[in-house]
């Protein structure tokens, strides 16, 4: 989730912090949007007991319930709001999971499953 955190940094640098350019450039849209689908995507490779323990800090149910909106078209993205989590939540959020990884002592790992896909599992 901190990876695509900082994707979405890293897309914000390259095409400007700008709404005008963002909701002219379907490339730009497109790469943020995916991104922070993941990071909602992610949050169900999480333990219950992680989610319950870090809820206060992390809002882990408005994270998924925006990649479910993605995914699911439940409602119509506003391409403001795209870009708004994208300026405004997103570097919130990296400094939430900086601080969750250093707070819980958290170890990333990689985890391989039967289908050889790649994923991180968290462990307290």
């Amino acid at each position: 989730m901190k990876e695509y955190c900082e994707d979405i940094h890293r897309t914000v640098n390259r095409f400007g912090n700008s709404y005008e350019i963002f909701s002219q450039d379907i490339d730009y849209r497109n790469s943020i949007s995916m991104s922070i689908m993941q990071i909602g995507e992610l949050t169900t490779h999480l333990s219950d007991e992680f989610k319950e323990q870090t809820g206060d800090e992390i809002p882990w149910r408005l994270i998924k319930g925006m990649r479910n909106h993605f995914a699911h078209g439940y409602a119509y993205m506003e391409t403001k709001d795209i870009f708004e989590t994208a300026i405004e939540d997103i570097p919130l959020l990296e400094k939430k999971f900086e601080e969750v990884l250093q707070n819980y002592d958290l170890e990333l790992k990689p985890n391989l499953s039967e289908q050889e896909d790649f994923s991180m599992e968290i462990e307290l």
